[in-house]
């Protein structure tokens, strides 16, 4: 068998086999060795350490083709970064409820209860067809826009650490700004395929309205807030809805142009801004203390070395770095779990981003182009703003790490984000089909039929009448 450099191996399930290399053996000194047949794998593997490296990049590039990898990153990666964050704001948190006189795991449990109510939201949005999520576009924007109005009403909106953008319901605060981004990402992928469809996309002032003046409305509301963080999401968004629809790149670069000169004026407009610009960089501590938190921040990363002081050993938590459970969560879990804790983190994040591409470019349908596009730009976005906030490469926003971080609201509004992505995966060409294959071969129904009686379809036989004495 060997010698023939064949083996009649079974495909595995889910897809055709992945291409065999070094299979066909040579007698010449120049040639490749015998190949030698995996009884674990269908890939033929060649003696040494290039053949088999090669087999490798073909059997992961083979993975990654599947119809169903987007699906299974998209909810592994987010199961894990869920679980994580969770341990991560139990281990962050207790001390600074403590000293604010609350429970030591007073945050880990309106947490918890965020995410058990993100899971009921992310199952929802998953489930239900494509055609839902287009009808709800309108209804959430306009949600949105009156919750920021309320926001903006004085005795209404509540304000956080100097921005107004919340709204106490008494038991639970609301940040309608979070919900924004839920908005525009509906809205914008349906204007858009709607515009698609109707052929009027190569006009420019098509691409542009009303999707700039919709936008420019939630940026107004979100900054009369102070909530500058948020702003640069959104603009970050339009800009992917822009690049994907086809605008032209002088269209583009005029755009870009505007908000970058806009994003100028308000930074240097508000002194506070302008100081968290400035620190930027900075590794030594001021007289004044104005980059207080930056520097901590690196100091917890410094002091987590490769493996981290261990869960819970922390030392910057004990109030030298402010907002250890929300903003700079990155930092404490660079701390504690150190560089490998650190990069896993950007690894899953990195496979959301993959996954999400993978959606947007593998379907046909526009709005799920479009809407996958910008969901995974808003996740994308807002982990590389936070995260640069944590290392010390960008100026501090005050925006959560998604699916990480401590606050309800933005769990919410990122999970039903999600929960569409993980809709749209199963929508695209392949991917039912395979859902429905790998259902009915599942080892949980096999077993179930193996051991449950059979139903049958034929009646009992009729007892013969009784004889009546």
């Amino acid at each position: 068998m060997a010698g023939q450099g064949k083996a009649a191996t079974r495909p595995p399930r889910g897809g055709a086999a992945p291409p065999e290399r070094g299979a066909a053996s040579s007698t010449g000194s120049g040639g490749p060795g015998p190949a030698l047949i995996s009884a674990t794998s269908t890939i033929f593997k060649t003696e040494g350490l290039t053949g088999r490296l090669r087999a490798l990049r073909d059997r992961l590039r083979w993975t990654l083709g599947r119809p169903l990898t987007p699906y299974y990153l998209i909810l592994g990666a987010a199961s894990l970064l869920l679980v994580l964050g969770l341990v991560m704001v139990f281990s962050s948190s207790n001390i600074t409820a403590i000293h604010q006189g609350l429970p030591g795991l007073f945050y880990f449990r309106k947490q918890l209860v965020a995410v058990v109510l993100g899971t009921v939201l992310l199952i929802a949005a998953a489930k239900v067809p494509v055609a839902v999520h287009r009808v709800l576009a309108y209804p959430v924007l306009l949600a949105s826009i009156g919750a920021m109005v309320l926001v903006a009403i004085p005795g209404i909106g509540m304000k956080v650490n100097g921005n107004r953008n919340w709204l106490n319901f008494g038991f639970f605060q609301v940040q309608p700004s979070e919900f924004a981004k839920l908005a525009l990402l509906l809205w914008g992928a349906d204007l858009l395929a709607r515009k698609q469809k109707a052929g009027t996309l190569t006009q420019w002032k098509h691409l542009l309205v009303p999707l700039v003046p919709g936008a420019l409305v939630l940026l107004m509301l979100i900054m009369l807030g102070g909530d500058m963080g948020t702003s640069m999401i959104l603009v970050a968004m339009v800009f992917a809805l822009l690049w994907m629809v086809g605008a032209p790149l002088r269209l583009f670069v005029a755009t870009l142009g505007v908000a970058v000169v806009a994003c100028t004026a308000l930074i240097i407009t508000v002194p506070h801004r302008l100081d968290r610009l400035a620190c930027i960089g900075t590794t030594k501590p001021s007289l004044d203390h104005d980059c207080f938190q930056a520097l901590h921040g690196l100091y917890a990363f410094g002091l987590g070395g490769t493996f981290g002081t261990g869960l819970g050993a922390g030392y910057e938590k004990w109030g030298q770095l402010p907002e250890a459970h929300t903003d700079f969560i990155f930092a404490a879990t660079g701390e504690e779990l150190g560089l490998v804790g650190t990069l896993s983190v950007i690894g899953l994040f990195a496979a959301l981003g993959y996954a999400g591409i993978r959606v947007a470019i593998g379907t046909k349908d526009p709005f799920v182009r479009y809407a996958a596009g910008a969901a995974t730009t808003w996740i994308m976005a807002q982990a590389m703003i936070n995260l640069g906030s944590a290392l010390g490469l960008l100026p501090i926003a005050g925006v959560p790490l998604p699916l990480f971080s401590y606050g309800g609201s933005a769990m919410l509004s990122a999970m039903c984000a999600l929960g569409m992505l993980l809709c749209f995966a199963r929508s695209v060409p392949g991917a039912k089909a395979a859902l429905a294959a790998r259902s009915s071969k599942s080892r949980f129904r096999t077993g179930l039929r193996r051991v449950l009686p059979r139903r049958t379809t034929a009646r009992p036989a009729a007892r013969p009448p009784r004889r009546e004495r």
